[in-house]
């Protein structure tokens, strides 16, 4: 499901990429980097946040579960928007534009992947008696990834997987209309900021850490600064850039 949503969401930003008259190869190149830092990004925060454990058994870093881990999504953010802003300047492209068209293939493509936690049962959430709650059977689950069995759990996986499909289709929309550069990417920070501050309350599983005291956690954290970040992007409205023809390459 993460590969699905890969493909699906890297589909979207080439067809958006187009439209808005960025080069297409430049805009696979950037996939590539935006791809690896994030499954990077991923990785670095879950090992951080679990820094004790990990101390202790520093094999584990290097292991075929940490490899198939998905890591925690905020630290994947972040790291490939460090990253893709870096491949940006450096090929002159404008940052805020490139933003805005990967912003909805980010979206699809996290809603993808849910799925995939939801099927191998991690990122679960607590338990409740809700009438759609959710159990798992399944003890290779509970081995790989320690998913309780047998208890009714938020399906926290299939709320988020909800909420970045309702970004999708909201950012998607707004690529066409949009009044000013950053005006996507902005809106699509603080719409997940906001949801998954909030969904935070609902997860059990650990590895996301906690801050000042166990007041919340470290995602909880960073999606208040995507919040911020993306507050500011509608504050500042950047104007827009005059669109220039992609470049086409040369024959050979």
């Amino acid at each position: 499901m993460a590969a699905l949503g890969l493909i699906l969401g890297l589909a979207v930003v080439f067809r958006l990429a187009r439209q808005q008259n960025l080069d297409p190869d430049k805009m696979w190149n950037l996939g590539g980097i935006a791809i690896f830092s994030g499954i990077l990004g991923a990785k670095i925060l879950m090992i951080l946040v679990d820094w004790n454990h990990y101390m202790q058994y520093p094999g584990e870093i290097f292991s075929l579960g940490t490899l198939q881990a998905g890591g925690v999504f905020s630290g994947g953010l972040v790291l490939a928007l460090v990253c893709c802003w870096w491949y940006l300047h450096h090929n002159h492209i404008p940052f805020l534009r490139a933003a805005d068209v990967f912003a909805p293939g980010v979206a699809l493509g996290h809603a993808i992947g849910r799925v995939g936690c939801f099927a191998a049962g991690c990122c679960w959430g607590k338990e409740t008696n809700v009438p759609w709650a959710v159990t798992f059977t399944n003890p290779l689950a509970n081995q790989l990834v320690g998913t309780p069995l047998g208890v009714h759990l938020h399906p926290t996986q299939l709320y988020e997987m909800a909420v970045e499909l309702f970004n999708f289709a909201v950012l998607y929309w707004m690529v066409k209309h949009k009044k000013f550069e950053g005006q996507v990417v902005g809106l699509y920070m603080f719409l997940y900021g906001i949801a998954r501050y909030f969904l935070e309350f609902l997860r059990d599983d650990p590895g996301r850490g906690t801050v000042f005291g166990g007041a919340m956690s470290g995602t909880q954290l960073i999606a208040i600064g995507l919040v911020i970040a993306g507050g500011v992007l509608w504050m500042v409205r950047f104007p827009l850039q005059r669109q220039l023809p992609a470049e086409v390459p040369a024959a050979r």
